[in-house]
């Protein structure tokens, strides 16, 4: 099956889940995604403890969608041997992946100025919290601080209350990996033309303030600085809410347009709101009726009562319920991969491309499953594997 990414080498030094999401996309597309991680006890900060005879490392690289499609190398590259690897690795390269604070990959000896020179086609994408410059770059951070720099925590929770803090989608996720997979691309097209590779710096800061684009639309336009749970879409209005069921699960309306918002007054029984929408003094009114009549039917009910005519409605899916969602499930977004420790289900393919799809082809390796097939593909023969070894530089 041909693949949009096939024969894209990708090197990935990248340890938390901003980066190993963007590598995860790239090898579901066919990139040929190779982990370079730390030897195992190296580094506190850089590697993993797991090895290839742990049964529980086996079990957890089988559950690691993170990992999926990709080789993994164990190299230390605090020593010169192990950097000579790598760099006869970045000789065929087309990306090198980083995650590290701004100074490391220099430390190491493998920054893009470095690597340009052994191969100028190569591109080099550096993922961080602040990026590689400005007042912030040298802070260390999550995803919640991202999100405050950024805009998005600020406008996220009900008046009065503390910011609601969403799981980390936003700056690790979207802001990071998803933001980084996508400049990658950009960069591999734009060196069709060129013949050059390129540095990219991706900031999950910049990238949450990128997603905030529409939400500063209007602060820019009329200064309109939108606060946590007193706008259209943030829960500042009865018809764009969630709603306690009876079965104390929730369920959520987006009827923003009119003729949606009048859909949802008859169903409700509510014909006196039909011609009040926009009328900001009868919300309070509205939500307390609304919230009681949410009450008296469960969260399925609802649904199923909703989905027959034009309404924005859907209820709020628990983990459990969304892998056993039907639409999830018919849209093959959950999907049963072989692995070494039996079936396991893992998160299937967004992106559906009808020419060439995107496919898991194989679960998480180990730490160094694959270095001794890399090095032999790079030349080196068994006994120089074993002083390699020995010697700590590789994994």
């Amino acid at each position: 099956m041909v693949m949009a990414l096939d024969e894209i080498k990708v090197l990935d030094l990248s340890r938390l889940a901003p980066g190993p999401y963007c590598s995860m996309l790239l090898a579901d597309f066919g990139a040929d995604v190779t982990l370079v991680e730390a030897v195992p006890g190296t580094s506190s900060k850089l590697g993993s403890s797991a090895t290839r005879s742990s049964e529980s490392a086996e079990r957890a690289a089988a559950f690691n969608a993170l990992g999926r499609g990709k080789k993994s190398i164990a190299l230390n590259l605090k020593d010169p041997a192990a950097r000579e690897i790598f760099y006869r690795m970045a000789e065929s390269a087309d990306v090198v992946l980083e995650g590290f604070r701004p100074g490391v990959v220099q430390r190491l000896g493998v920054d893009y100025e470095t690597l340009s020179k052994i191969n100028p086609r190569i591109i080099y994408c550096s993922l961080s919290g602040f990026g590689q410059t400005g007042p912030y770059s040298n802070l260390v951070g999550h995803d919640i601080n991202y999100i405050s720099v950024g805009g998005a925590l600020g406008v996220t929770g009900r008046p009065g209350t503390p910011p609601a803090i969403p799981i980390n989608l936003v700056a690790d996720f979207a802001g990071g990996g998803m933001h980084a997979a996508l400049a990658i691309c950009m960069a591999i097209i734009a060196r069709e033309r060129t013949g050059r590779g390129q540095n990219i710096d991706i900031s999950m800061s910049d990238g949450v303030l990128s997603l905030m684009t529409s939400a500063f639309t209007g602060f820019f336009a009329n200064n309109q600085v939108i606060k946590p749970g007193e706008y259209l879409l943030n829960g500042g209005v009865p018809w764009y809410n969630t709603y306690e069921c009876s079965d104390g699960r929730w369920f959520s309306i987006g009827s923003i347009e009119p003729h949606f918002y009048e859909a949802l007054c008859r169903v409700l029984g509510t014909e006196e709101f039909l011609d009040k929408q926009f009328d900001q003094s009868i919300y309070s009114d509205m939500q307390e009726k609304w919230a009681g009549i949410f009450k008296t039917k469960t969260a399925d009910e609802w649904m199923e009562i909703m989905s027959r005519y034009d309404i924005c409605a859907a209820p709020v899916l628990e983990m459990d319920r969304v892998v056993t969602d039907p639409h999830n499930v018919a849209r093959e977004m959950v999907v049963e991969v072989d692995s070494p420790v039996g079936k396991v289900k893992q998160i299937g393919i967004g992106a559906k491309l009808s020419e060439t799809p995107g496919q898991v082809r194989s679960t998480s390796p180990i730490v160094g499953q694959h270095t001794d097939d890399v090095l032999k593909s790079l030349g080196y023969d068994d006994a120089k594997i074993g002083e390699l070894r020995s010697s700590g530089a590789v994994g």
